[in-house]
């Protein structure tokens, strides 16, 4: 009965958690295709341009990097623990991780007060280029996240260890790929991904800027947390792989 409690906790939280994920890459890639101009939900304030509807923009945007950073913290493994059910929570901490991020991603991009202002629309063979370097963007955080381990980064490494009742594999520093050219390529990504959506607009422009910002500072965190489970590792692939922009050339070896 134990057993098969466990395994229908991992199976349920399993589902959920890809359901929610892909639900926020959807959203995600939706309202940077269309500058933030068609939210998903319902609109609840008028008119959007007031300034209160500015000031949620901004609290929506805010809530993502600050609340993503802090679970990477001790305390934020902490809280990720204490969340699921059945005393699995430090197992579960990978998909519950995954879990508030993309909640938290489709809250942004569901709730956002369109401005109603564009600047710009990709046509012709511009928005052809456009739409190309938008689509390859989304190829590079794809890489990324492949190179990164692509059950950690999705959060399928906690639900299946459940299943098969067996500590979570986190796998070593990741130090190939893309990871040999920098070691943040993820928020790298990321970045490219916010800086070439296709329709342009204020609503556009504040979140690139905020969460661009992000990119380049919020990895910081990350690094501690690898310092702590990976030790002299870290500090010398530290030492021979630059932080954020690629080094182009010779591969840098492990």
């Amino acid at each position: 009965m134990r057993r098969m409690r466990r395994i229908g906790i991992a199976v349920g939280i399993g589902l959920g958690m890809h359901a929610a994920f892909a639900v926020a890459v959807g959203s995600m890639a939706w309202g940077l295709a269309t500058g933030l101009q068609q939210p998903l939900a319902a609109r609840s304030l008028e008119p959007d341009s007031a300034w209160w509807a500015w000031l949620g923009n901004v609290l929506l945007l805010a809530q993502f990097p600050l609340l993503h950073s802090w679970l990477l913290t001790r305390s934020g493994q902490r809280l990720l623990a204490a969340l699921m059910p059945g005393g699995h929570g430090r197992t579960l901490a990978p998909s519950t991780y995954v879990v508030v991020g993309s909640l938290q991603l489709s809250a942004t991009f569901w709730l956002w007060q369109p401005s109603g202002i564009v600047w710009h629309q990709p046509t012709g063979w511009t928005g052809a280029v456009q739409w190309s370097l938008f689509a390859a963007a989304w190829l590079f955080l794809v890489k990324a996240l492949y190179d990164a381990g692509l059950g950690l980064q999705t959060g399928f490494a906690g639900w299946w260890a459940l299943l098969r009742g067996r500590a979570v594999d986190y796998g070593p520093l990741p130090t190939s790929g893309l990871f040999a050219r920098c070691r943040q390529p993820i928020y790298l990504g990321f970045a490219l991904v916010l800086a070439t959506a296709p329709t342009w607009s204020p609503d556009w422009l504040l979140l690139a800027v905020l969460w661009i910002a992000y990119c380049v500072v919020g990895p910081r965190w990350k690094e501690a947390r690898w310092a702590r489970i990976h030790g002299t590792r870290f500090l010398a692939y530290r030492q021979r792989v630059p932080y954020f922009l690629p080094r182009l050339g010779t591969r840098t070896e492990p």
